[in-house]
C-alpha cells in the first residue's frame, strides 16, 4: 500500500476553509471507490454503474419499493434517463415496476428475488472492491474515521490482505448497448 503519511488533510493551512476541502477529499476518494467498482459491477451483474446505484437504493429496504420520482431524487438524475435505466433492469428480471394506487402517474420500482438473489451473491466482492478502493485512496487518519461507518474497514482494509471470490457470470441482461 503507498505511504499516505503526507496526506493532504493532515496537513491542513491550504486556500480551502476545511469544510471545502474535506469535500473535496470526499469526492475524490468516492470517484476511486466508483472507478474501481464500474467493473466489477459489470462484471458481476452485467449492469451498468447508475442501475448499480437503483438497485443498491432497492435493496435498502427490500420489502418496499420506492417511487421512480424519488429514485431520482436520491440520485440526483434526470427522470428521463432514470426510465431507461429502470426499462433495461427490467428487461433483465431484476426490478418490477406497477403504478401507485391512487396517483395515475406513480410508478413505484422493486427488486425482484432474482436481484435480491444476485445482489446477496455478489455483496461480498463488491464490498471488499469498496473497502481495498478507499485504503489505497485514504490516509491512517482517514481510515480511522471511516472505520467508525464501515466497522470492518480498519480490519480488512489493505489491498494486499484481500481476496476475491468468483461469484459467477450474470449475462442474462438485454440492454448491452451501454
Amino acid at each position: 500500500m503507498a505511504d499516505h503519511s503526507d496526506c493532504p488533510s493532515a496537513a491542513g493551512g491550504g486556500l480551502l476553509p476545511a469544510e471545502l476541502h474535506a469535500w473535496m477529499l470526499m469526492l475524490a476518494a468516492t470517484g476511486a471507490v466508483e472507478q474501481e467498482l464500474r467493473s466489477v459491477v459489470k462484471e458481476r451483474l452485467d449492469v451498468s454503474h447508475d442501475e448499480f446505484l437503483v438497485l443498491c437504493l432497492l435493496a435498502g429496504n427490500p420489502s418496499e419499493g420506492l417511487r421512480m420520482t424519488r429514485i431520482a431524487e436520491l440520485l440526483g438524475r434526470p427522470k428521463t434517463r432514470l426510465t431507461y435505466q429502470i426499462a433495461c433492469l427490467q428487461h433483465a428480471g431484476l426490478v418490477t415496476r406497477q403504478s401507485v394506487c391512487g396517483d395515475k402517474r406513480g410508478i413505484e420500482v422493486a427488486l425482484t428475488e432474482k436481484a435480491r438473489g444476485l445482489l446477496k451473491e455478489a455483496s461480498g466482492v463488491l464490498a471488499q472492491t469498496v473497502k481495498e478502493a478507499l485504503a489505497r485512496i485514504m490516509g491512517p487518519t482517514q481510515r480511522e474515521a471511516m472505520g467508525a461507518l464501515m466497522p470492518d474497514f480498519a480490519e480488512d482494509a489493505a489491498p494486499e490482505q484481500s481476496e476475491t471470490g468468483s461469484v459467477g457470470d450474470f449475462r442474462s441482461h438485454a440492454c448491452q448497448d451501454r
